[in-house]
């Protein structure tokens, strides 16, 4: 089976963002927002570890060979498709615990991506939490990118600022 993502930006893709369903996306679209600001190709597709295991399979044993640096996988419910991924290729996995329509507060998602066995990790981040993914997975790939390190310097010191800017307006209403 050969994988197409579905969607991808310009240039060739260092990260790829899979979630288990599409309705996920309005959670995992804050991951490539952040890859897109900071300039980091992404790909970005649906990979259902439940409903299509053999797409998942594919994806998760082609991703390295087409360049692929990093996987964020996002996931409600069971949640298996960050593990699934992460068993089945050596590329670091970032999961994502989506709370989900059928999902019990969103600590079924959790607890499913954070409880991994020994000897396949997964890295988590918190519930609903794409932006801080794609994050991660910008600093995991600027070990190896000076340009990148420049641009998520720049990034955290815009946050600060946005802190500063909101303390120094609040300590002026006051």
């Amino acid at each position: 089976m050969n994988y197409e993502p579905s969607t991808m930006n310009q240039g060739s893709p260092k990260i790829g963002i899979i979630m288990g369903s599409k309705s996920d996306l309005h959670i995992m679209q804050d991951a490539a927002d952040v890859l897109k600001e900071l300039g980091v190709n992404y790909e970005i597709t649906v990979v259902s570890a439940h409903r299509t295991p053999d797409r998942m399979f594919s994806y998760a044993r082609a991703a390295a060979d087409r360049g692929i640096k990093v996987i964020i996988a996002g996931a409600g419910g069971a949640a298996h498709l960050p593990g699934m991924v992460a068993s089945l290729t050596h590329l670091p996995v970032i999961g994502v615990p989506v709370k989900s329509s059928n999902s019990i507060d969103g600590w079924d998602s959790i607890l499913s991506i954070l409880q991994m066995p020994n000897g396949i990790p997964v890295a988590t981040v918190a519930l609903n939490a794409a932006k801080n993914a794609g994050i991660l997975a910008a600093q995991i790939l600027s070990t190896a990118d000076e340009f990148l390190v420049q641009k998520l310097i720049t990034f955290k010191e815009e946050l600060k600022k946005k802190v500063e800017e909101s303390a120094e307006e609040m300590s002026r209403e006051s």
